[in-house]
This record gives structure tokens, sequence and C-alpha cells, in this order.
């Protein structure tokens, strides 16, 4: 029996080409059960007609189903699901039978309900998404970033493709960062001080879980990067927030039985302080009298188009007391989820082993995409070109801000790319989000960034990574409106 031609059609807004949209979609069929061994496909003249697409495209989508033993042709009878298709999933009676589990008493430990927002699947969608750390489509280098994907897929890099490097990383990636990336925030590593991470979350994860301990004490900023704050309270150590000011995080105020210092010294999350070099010498003073340890999160050091970066923190240890985050998912884009702790040997070594007892390692291909993209000089000019877009954007976004009298609270000495931003007291920024949300507008509000029960509801993010120099203004013009009606 034929399948009725009726029962295919391509879904809007699907990923991939024609081609590819076809095999997904009888793939999906096989695997599903909805299309049975045997089963008659439609002729590829019929399908291309249904479809209204040309038969040659149809015929190529056939074409690879047969190589992958998904259907059979049968000379002039036509194309035939394959009986050596995998066969759809069966499932017993006790799969769907009640869940009588009470998981309130069975759950020993909650990791869900903490206070990082979410941000909308849908961004890119709205016109004026000020929303930070997204890639802009118009900026990165697809085609370079393609070909060093490639590259990586080839037969002199199959081993580096395919092997199971344990707790090990890829050499020419680790080689590239203790001899290019690490010398520009003036440290100096060996590779057995450097573990490539799923992104700097997972270093920061990493990081908690080998150094702090429930009778432990960590100091971190206030405000501060949210998800560092979630990673802290899973870990059920002792936590000390301590508000920042016009220069970081105060070293006086850190109190003297503490372990371990979370900070971001060069563009502090998300006020955007770089902290001078008396407070990080300061800092480090006071860590030593404290014997306490530091670790230093240096993200969008790359974005300092204004003035050369300060030196990192780690730059300036001499005790080996500073452990330093670093990340590519920022400055190439967040869903490569690939950056780098630096510390002493012992430190690595833990957090290696720990490493590989949760994931064993990140995947070598994009070790291997990646350690090309940047030894080929392609991220360098990436980085110059998004560098010149963002202060292009800065410049419009500066002049916006400044025409409708919106208070700046923060601003990045060096560069970077948002502002932090303070409304008037009236305004509760979650709220002023909901309503500009049904404008195209996207902002971050600034509540789930402090510590505390009773937290500033006037605060917010607006970042220009991802909006276009020529829709700045009017985005702006929309925030200044709503925020003239709510005050």
């Amino acid at each position: 029996m034929a399948l009725p031609v009726e029962t295919f059609f391509l879904h809007p807004g699907a990923q991939g080409t024609l081609q590819q949209q076809i095999q997904q979609m009888i793939a999906q069929g096989i695997l599903s059960g909805r299309f049975q061994h045997g089963e008659k496909l439609p002729s590829t003249r019929k399908l291309a007609g249904h479809l209204s697409i040309s038969r040659i495209t149809v015929t190529i989508a056939y074409t690879e189903l047969l190589a992958n033993d998904y259907l059979i042709s049968k000379g002039r009878s036509g194309y035939f699901v394959s009986e050596n298709a995998p066969a759809p999933p069966r499932f017993s009676p006790a799969a769907q039978e009640t869940d009588v589990v009470d998981w309130s008493r069975a759950i020993g430990q909650k990791f869900s309900g903490g206070v990082t927002p979410s941000k909308p699947q849908d961004w890119a969608k709205y016109r004026y998404p000020f929303i930070y750390g997204q890639a802009d489509p118009t900026l990165f280098d697809h085609a370079n970033w393609r070909l060093c994907a490639l590259q990586a897929l080839g037969q002199r890099d199959f081993t580096s493709l395919t092997t199971d490097y344990y707790d090990k990383d890829d050499p020419q990636l680790i080689e590239f960062i203790a001899r290019h990336t690490l010398p520009r925030r003036g440290i100096s590593a060996r590779p057995e001080q450097i573990l490539i991470t799923l992104g700097a979350q997972n270093a920061l994860w990493l990081t908690t879980q080998v150094l702090l301990t429930q009778r432990r004490r960590a100091v971190l900023e206030d405000p501060c990067y949210h998800a560092l704050r979630d990673i802290l309270s899973q870990s059920r150590c002792h936590v000390t927030p301590v508000r920042v000011d016009q220069d970081g995080l105060p070293p006086d105020a850190i109190p003297p039985n503490t372990d371990v210092i979370f900070t971001t010294p060069s563009h502090q999350c998300p006020t955007n302080t770089t902290m001078p070099m008396n407070r990080r010498l300061a800092l480090l003073e006071r860590a030593r009298e404290m014997d306490a340890l530091i670790v230093e999160d240096d993200y969008e050091f790359e974005m300092s188009f204004l003035k050369s970066p300060s030196p990192a923190l780690k730059s300036l240890d001499t005790d080996g007391r500073v452990i330093y985050v670093g990340s590519f998912s920022k400055s190439l884009f967040p869903g490569l989820r690939l950056g780098y702790l630096v510390g002493s040997e012992p430190f690595i070594r833990e957090a290696r082993a720990l490493r590989a007892s949760v994931l064993r390692h990140p995947p070598g291909h994009i070790q291997r995409t990646a350690s090309y993209f940047l030894s080929l000089g392609h991220y360098d000019a990436l980085i110059r070109k998004m560098a010149t877009a963002l202060q292009d954007r800065r410049r419009v976004m500066e002049a916006a801000l400044a025409a409708h009298d919106l208070e700046v609270s923060g601003r990045g000495y060096h560069g970077g790319s948002s502002f932090w931003m303070r409304a008037p007291n009236k305004v509760d920024t979650d709220a002023l989000a909901r309503r500009l949300n049904k404008k195209g507008v996207l902002i971050e509000p600034g509540r789930a960034f402090f510590a505390g029960d009773v937290k500033p509801a006037n605060y917010y993010r607006l970042a220009y990574s991802s909006v276009p120099t020529t829709r700045i203004a009017e985005g702006v013009d929309l925030i200044a409106q709503e925020i003239r009606e709510m005050s």
C-alpha cells in the first residue's frame, strides 16, 4: 500500500536545505512508526509536485535515504521503506503507569528555582534585543568557521575527532592558549596548569566543587553574575555578598574567615567597573593575609576597544592563589560552550579529575575547530571587526541615552558591550521589561543580579551587541517613553 502524498508536508521555519528537510521528514516518520516497513513512498514526481519543489531535490533526498538503508528501490515499482530501517521504540504498559513517587521526599537536593533568569529563545525575532551575550550573525565569520570545522573533520585530524581524551584536552588548543591567549593578559602558564571547560560557567562550577564545602565561606560581589550565585547556593557553602563601589570589590569589606573570593576585576558584572591597580594589589594582599584563594572571571577582556585592558589579576599573583577563568563563548558565540581554567597544578589536577568523572572532556572536534580558527588568525580578525562595530554602536547608544536623560550607572572604562542603567526609584524594571516586550524591545531587569531578600528594583542592563546601529536610537526612544509613563 502506498503512503498518501498528503502525509508529507514541510514545516514552516524548518532548518536546513529542502533536501535535508525531506530526509528528516521521512526518517522521523519511520522512527515514529507512522511509516511501516515495506510501505511505498510517493514517486519523486508526485512528491515534488505536492511540495512545489524541484524533482531533483526529492531524488537526491531519496538517494541519501537509500544509502542510509532507510529506503530501498524496486526498479520501476518505486521506493519503499526498507526492512532494515530502524524500528520505532516499543514501550511496555508499565511505562504508561501513573507516577506514584513522592518526589518532594525523593529529591535530596534541588537545583531548580535559582535566581538566574531565562532569556527568550526567539530573542532574534525582536526588533530591539538589548540583551547581553548573544551573537550577531552579521558580525560572525561563518565562512572561515565552516572551513575550520571541515578541516577538523579531515583524515589528518581523525584522531582528534574520534579519540577519547579521557581527562586530557586537544594539545593544539592548549598550546595556543598558553602561547598566545594568556600572554596577552600577562599570564604565564604550563599546559599542566590549563584545563578546557564547557564555557566559563562550567569552569566556575568545577572550581566551586573543588574548593568549597559546607564548612567553607565564599565571598562574591553584589551585584554579581547571577548564575554564580546559583552555583554557590547549590554547593551549600557559606556565602557573603560584598557590595561593590565605583572601583569594584572593596578588599577591606571582605570578612576575615573567607576561604574563596570570586571577582570580576577587569570588567565587573554587571556594573562594568574596572578595578584600578592599587585596589588589585590591595585585594591580593588581603587574600594573602587570610590565606584565601581568588577566582578571577576575566570575561569580555577582548572587547577593550576604548583603551588597552588592564593586566589580569592573575598576572600580578606571585603566590599561586589566583585561579583564572576565561571563555571563547562570549567572543565567538554562546552556543560554542568553550572556556578554560588556569591555576596551580594541584588545583587543575583535581578539577581535571572531576571533569573526567562528569563529562570526560569537551568534544574533540569542537576543540580542534576552535584551535584552527584561533591559530589561522580568524579569531583576531573577528575581534577587530566586532570591536569596530561595537564602538560605533556604543557611540550611537551613548548619544541616544543622553538625549533622553536616561541615567547610566556603569558604562565600562575600556569598552564592553553593555550599559548598567538606573531608572527612577518608582520604576520596577521587571514591569518595565514586560511592557517593553509588547513593543519588540528586550531589556534585562537588574533585580536578579543583587543579593538579599530586599533587592533594588530600578536597575536594568542594556546590551548593544545584537542591535543594529540603525535601530538603537528607536529602541532607546521606546524605553524612555515607557519609563516616563511609569514614573
